[in-house]
């Protein structure tokens, strides 16, 4: 059975002494550095965030202007590409206006000279005719 005499009383006095100095030297303590983790560690978070989001939108930047550069050079290509193709034919005409300009000389050398030849042959076919028929008769 309990005996309900000074002694409890005393062990009650006791614990509650034990309480107060228990609380006031580890209990307090423990929980203002568990709630200084608590604080840092949220913080820390924090700017993990931040920087996740900042990285982020770096990273969106740079695709970004990537994606624009790559657009620029393409119509960069496309521009050099449309010039090369007007100089290529400006210098093909020019090339066939001389070959014909060439040909057209040719023709008109040609035309002359057998015209020219001709001639030569037309005043030739009396004394070759003469020729041919003193040689036929004797």
């Amino acid at each position: 059975m309990i005996n309900l005499d000074i002694t409890l009383v005393i062990q009650l006095v006791n614990f509650l002494v034990v309480l107060f100095v228990l609380n006031a030297l580890l209990i307090r303590p423990i929980r203002e550095i568990i709630k200084q983790r608590q604080d840092k560690m949220s913080g820390l978070l924090g700017d993990a965030e931040q920087f996740v989001g900042s990285a982020e939108a770096k990273l969106k930047n740079y695709e970004a202007a990537l994606t624009e550069a790559r657009k620029n050079a393409t119509a960069e290509r496309e521009k050099v590409k449309e010039a090369a193709l007007v100089q290529e034919a400006g210098i093909l005409a020019k090339a066939n206006q001389e070959a014909q300009a060439v040909i057209s000389a040719s023709r008109e050398k040609v035309t002359a000279d057998v015209a020219k030849a001709m001639e030569t042959l037309k005043g030739q076919v009396g004394a070759l005719a003469g020729k041919a028929t003193a040689k036929v008769l004797g």
